[in-house]
């Protein structure tokens, strides 16, 4: 045997070797976060769903059961469309009930295994067919907002040496809740690192909540997905408003001057957290500072297609007076802070937060290149669980 063989086979076997101790570390990865993901919904769904409460307790009769006129026809036509491109494994593997415990397993970690299919298994043409769903559901902004952050997971992964089997564009898992009726209560819920969406319909009426949106870093300065840039427009109108404040409103705003890593309560598993009002209401604002908070919501209800945003900020608009707005940090331009708006049916938070996988490049003080931002509807209503309660109350299932 010639030495020019014997180098191929030696070469061979080393690139199968390297195969195999790379699928084995994979592996021993993913199985690890499988642990950990058990861990966090064992602990995480301890307790019944009762939802954030303000004050002394659930507030009721806020979400009553009507017809908004919205229709849902779009969604509902994508998700069985999304279905019927799906193998019978993965069908299964997506399909919940309506009312499933699943709907509370989610978490914007990057190592939380959830339910579902993942985008990264399905063809080019079934991925499609999942973001058709996300198109029919989502405005223009929303849509573009959430594949950007899809995009910057890339990012990640590339400025976290090339680590795409932690971080990457198509890592996210879909769930379909219920079988997608005109009548019956059903929904989806996207899943994965910075980027969580639940999607309840019942009739023609939608809770989009809770969502987190995030990334870090927020704006890509290199790699595939260079200049792509997310949260940046939340980000600028949320210390535009504060500033906009007097000097003794922004004081009653401020629960701090000082921003430490991470504020933001209504994160995963966070379904049940108590709360009192806190810092500026609305009631204390001029009515041009209530135009531009109302200006500063719609930025993250608008990421809902635009029917239902609009049914939505009407519903908001109604407790205005009842809504507070609250601060912490400084108000310079280049400043880091938490925000928060909060009324009987929202909850919204802004967190500049710690970097977490690039403290080597970014440091250990918040910083802007990593935000997240939670959409949460208190009293009892994310995931449309009073409407859905509402819902079996008059029907019998």
């Amino acid at each position: 045997m010639s030495d020019s063989s014997i180098a191929k086979i030696i070469i061979s076997f080393l690139i199968l070797l390297t195969t195999a101790v790379v699928i084995a570390q994979e592996t021993d990865v993913l199985e690890r976060f499988r642990q950990m993901s058990l861990r966090a919904e064992e602990k995480g769904t301890a307790e019944p769903f009762r939802g954030i409460m303000i004050g002394a307790g659930l507030q009721p009769d806020l979400f009553p059961i009507k017809s908004t006129g919205v229709s849902t026809a779009p969604v509902r036509i994508a998700a069985d469309a999304f279905l019927t491109s799906l193998t019978g494994e993965q069908r299964a593997k997506t399909l919940f009930a309506a009312d499933d415990s699943e709907w509370r397993k989610w978490m914007n970690q990057h190592f939380y295994q959830s339910q579902g299919v993942r985008l990264d298994d399905l063809t080019e043409a079934q991925r499609e067919s999942a973001l058709n769903l996300l198109r029919a559901s989502l405005s223009a902004k929303g849509m573009q907002l959430s594949r950007d952050i899809m995009r910057l997971n890339h990012t990640l992964g590339e400025l976290d040496g090339d680590n795409f089997i932690e971080f990457g564009e198509w890592l996210y898992s879909i769930s379909i809740m219920g079988e997608p009726s005109s009548t019956e209560p059903w929904g989806w819920q996207l899943d994965g690192h910075h980027l969580i969406i639940n999607y309840f319909v019942l009739g023609d009426q939608v809770v989009m909540s809770p969502a987190f949106f995030g990334s870090e870093p927020v704006i890509a300065k290199s790699g595939k997905f260079k200049g792509v840039a997310i949260l940046q427009e939340e980000q600028d109108k949320g210390l535009a408003f504060m500033k906009s404040l007097s000097k003794i409103q922004q004081e009653l705003a401020t629960l701090s001057t000082v921003k430490e890593s991470r504020h933001n309560l209504g994160e995963a598993y966070k379904d049940n957290i108590s709360l009192d009002f806190a810092g500026i209401a609305g009631r204390d604002l001029s009515d041009k500072q209530k135009e531009n908070l109302l200006g500063l919501i719609r930025l993250y209800i608008g990421n809902m297609s635009d029917g239902h945003a609009d049914v939505k900020m009407e519903e908001v608009a109604t407790h205005l007076d009842s809504t507070w707005f609250a601060w912490i940090g400084e108000t310079k331009n280049n400043s880091v802070y938490y925000y928060r708006v909060l009324s009987p049916v929202l909850m919204i938070e802004f967190d500049h937060q710690g970097p977490a996988n690039l403290r080597e490049l970014l440091g250990d003080k918040p910083t802007r290149q990593h935000i997240h931002a939670v959409v949460r509807t208190p009293n009892g209503n994310d995931y449309g669980k009073d409407l859905l309660r509402q819902h079996y109350s008059m029907h019998a299932h």
